[in-house]
């Protein structure tokens, strides 16, 4: 496989809140290529939230603080871009969508970014046409967003960036305050994305989702890269994991808990079903 480009590069970050006497941040160093989907676990308060916002370059420009280190993200370094600037390039997510929608119609919500870049209307029309489709919101164009389920209200914030055509896309919980259906949904969207060529970066604690998903999977803890790799390579790291305070996809835990009773003897336990399903027909499967 060919190495990626690299889309984002993240060298000796750190960043401290004004006021806090503890580091948000320390000594990041990190890399990412065009098209990962990177999903970023860990416990609260593990300055997941912060990396984020150093991304879309809310952190230092709008939540002021010490910094150290750089971020280039699609060739700009976030220190010397305005937020706006870097908004063309990197769209954002928060975990309440409600939060990031204002406007009267899901059509005018989609158009809103684009419209205050100055894109011209035929543009903007397309635009609002193609990222609805993406996201699968035709037929809802005329519905106030505040009559639309949970899942939608999600699908509709991530339009409303995609509609800004970014080429990172950040997400900062996106599934907390969805029902199972909801944030099949969402995860389902963010796969097409990254199928279209669309970089992740997807913060979550659904792991077992994750793990179906994402190309790669970072662990910080305490501002702290603690572990980088697959999904396999993250979540075989069981006492690291553990002692992190983050648990595991469900179909690893079953797996460890047969290891401990000497009922699996394979070096990994498997992250994702399939694997757990082809373990099990390799072993039972003429049994």
């Amino acid at each position: 496989m060919m190495p990626l480009d690299k889309i984002i590069k993240i060298e000796d970050l750190w960043f401290r809140y004004s006021g806090a006497k503890d580091w948000a941040l320390k000594g990041i160093d990190l890399s990412i290529g065009k098209g990962e989907f990177v999903a970023i676990i860990g416990p609260n308060g593990a300055g997941k939230t912060t990396l984020c916002l150093a991304l879309n370059g809310i952190v230092p420009h709008f939540l002021t603080g010490d910094l150290k280190g750089k971020i280039e993200i699609c060739g700009m370094d976030t220190s010397k871009c305005t937020v706006p600037q870097i908004a063309q390039k990197v769209g954002l997510v928060f975990s309440d969508p409600e939060s990031q929608l204002s406007q009267l119609t899901v059509e005018e919500e989609v158009m809103f970014g684009p419209a205050n870049l100055g894109v011209p209307k035929e543009e903007l029309f397309k635009r609002a046409k193609d990222v609805m489709e993406t996201m699968k919101l035709n037929g809802l164009e005329k519905r106030p967003p505040h009559t639309l389920s949970g899942g939608q209200k999600q699908r509709l914030a991530i339009a409303s960036v995609l509609a800004m055509k970014p080429e990172v896309l950040v997400l900062d919980e996106p599934t907390t305050q969805l029902d199972p259906v909801g944030t099949l949904e969402v995860f389902q969207a963010v796969k097409d994305l990254k199928e279209q060529g669309i970089t992740i970066v997807m913060v979550e604690h659904k792991m077992d989702l994750l793990a179906e998903s994402a190309d790669r999977t970072i662990l910080i803890d305490d501002g702290e890269v603690i572990l980088d790799g697959t999904p396999v390579e993250v979540f075989g790291n069981f006492d690291v994991i553990v002692s992190h305070g983050v648990w595991f996809p469900e179909v690893t835990e079953i797996f460890y808990i047969l290891k401990q009773r000497s009922l699996y003897k394979g070096i990994s336990p498997p992250v994702r079903l399939h694997d757990a399903c082809l373990e099990f027909t390799e072993k039972y499967g003429d049994k």
